[in-house]
């Protein structure tokens, strides 16, 4: 796809434990299937989908994650130039959730400080055996400045609200960057700094 063919480009990248269900999101997103059996990310790998809103099309790099921690040096390089991180959680596994501020951590060390991130709780297709209450959940999202949105990527559950609202909020800061640096504005989506998310358009 050549540079004519997109108005904005973001990336996106999702951390998280191993097997919290990072790369089921993105196959549901970009692909529309839930794959059975998903073995373990090495690495990172990363998938692309160009969506119209607004009559604008956007393209998405999804960065998919590693969740191990052998493979944390080679993520970590990844943060800086996120526009939107996706922190994500197995709603089932409170291990999962307890790692967090362990994650938060990497962001504030690696990530562009103004970058826009989302606590997603995945796997709500499991909800008798959730391990997390979702107050629990939401009260420490606002208290990280992130707002929160649970997820089931095996029932498409949320997927598409999850991307879309992003995307959304990346052009609405995009635009308002050109508004601000108008002298010496740089490419839509490209080098940009995002600011945490301010609306309520992902709850």
């Amino acid at each position: 796809m050549s540079m004519e063919d997109y108005d904005y480009l973001f990336k996106i990248v999702l951390i998280g434990n191993a097997g919290v269900g990072k790369t089921c999101l993105v196959r549901r997103f970009t692909q529309g299937l839930f794959p059975p059996g998903q073995g373990a990310t090495i690495g990172v790998d990363f998938m692309i989908k160009t969506v119209e809103i607004n009559g604008e099309k956007v393209k998405l790099q999804i960065w998919d994650t590693a969740g191990q921690e052998r493979f944390r040096s080679i993520t970590q390089s990844y943060y800086r130039s996120a526009n939107a991180l996706i922190l994500t959680y197995d709603i089932t596994c409170e291990d999962s959730f307890r790692c967090l501020p362990e994650w938060l951590k990497e962001i504030e060390q690696y990530a562009n400080n103004q970058v826009v991130t989302i606590l997603v709780g995945n796997k709500i297709d499991l909800a008798d055996k959730r391990e997390v209450l979702r107050q629990r959940a939401e009260n420490f999202a606002q208290a990280q400045s992130m707002l929160y949105l649970e997820t089931s990527a095996k029932e498409s559950d949320n997927v598409e609200k999850l991307f879309l609202d992003l995307a959304c909020e990346l052009i609405r800061e995009a635009k308002q960057n050109k508004l601000d640096n108008n002298d010496t504005a740089p490419m839509p989506g490209e080098g940009k700094t995002i600011s945490y998310l301010n609306c309520c358009s992902l709850n």
